[in-house]
């Protein structure tokens, strides 16, 4: 994803539901807090919250779905929950790619990889490989993953190419940054929506969000569905987008 072109002044056609849309999926924790389970509960609730999440984003015409789905920042919690963490991993790859890939969703990863576990490893790579030519939904895959860290790797590469004499810094703008980010063929996300009332990015797609709307909604992860997105979606049909300058189209 990359930020390489400003959008059209015009805007997108807002009778239709935004192309990207990406996902903190927040309150795992509290949803089990609230009913007095285990946190690890919490977590299997937002892994079956996903699959409807991801059933409903084709069947409302969304292109490309971004998901946080674990956070750079994450290695910070108990061993005990990341550990859960890994393991609703595991198991959602191994139960749901076959449906997944029967279904033509494409699922990409972004994020790094250096220092997982090689199970791990071995599924993300699998899952690119065994989708990568289907074409009724593009999930990417926030894992491992920091915008800062994104950023600065984009920097990097940049860096080299500069040192190894292949590269004039005058040449460096915001599209040859943007280029080198982790998928730079996939669309700045239209609508970001975080759930569980929180009101910040937290370090997710923060290059690639620089025209998207965002969305806060109160429910946490584990009851989103398929009428809270199209909630969603609907707050980002009724908003005027400008880019800086006229708006984009005014909602009917």
């Amino acid at each position: 994803m990359s930020n390489a072109a400003a959008p059209a002044t015009e805007g997108p056609d807002r009778s239709e539901a935004p192309a990207h849309v990406a996902i903190i999926m927040d309150g795992n924790g509290r949803w089990a807090a609230a009913r007095g389970l285990p946190r690890a509960e919490g977590h299997r609730r937002g892994v079956e919250a996903l699959r409807r999440v991801v059933r409903a984003s084709h069947e409302l015409g969304i292109r490309y779905l971004t998901i946080f789905s674990f956070s750079s920042e994450n290695w910070s919690r108990p061993a005990s929950e990341i550990g859960d963490l890994f393991g609703l991993l595991r198991r959602f790859i191994r139960n749901d790619l076959a449906s997944l890939h029967r279904d033509g969703v494409k699922v990409r990863i972004i994020g790094e990889r250096e220092g997982l576990d090689s199970d791990i490893c071995a599924l993300l790579n699998e899952a690119e490989e065994l989708t990568r030519d289907n074409t009724r939904l593009t999930l990417v895959v926030a894992f491992n993953y920091g915008s800062r860290q994104e950023i600065a790797k984009a920097a990097q590469k940049l860096a080299r190419e500069v040192a190894e004499g292949k590269r004039d810094p005058a040449t460096i703008d915001a599209e040859t940054l943007g280029a080198h980010l982790d998928a730079p063929d996939i669309p700045d996300p239209d609508l970001i929506i975080r759930t569980s009332g929180e009101q910040r990015l937290s370090n997710f797609l923060m290059w690639q969000a620089a025209y998207s709307e965002l969305v806060f909604v109160p429910i946490h992860w584990p009851d989103f569905d398929k009428a809270a997105l199209e909630s969603a979606i609907a707050e980002f049909a009724r908003r005027e987008r400008r880019f800086g300058g006229l708006v984009a189209k005014t909602a009917s």
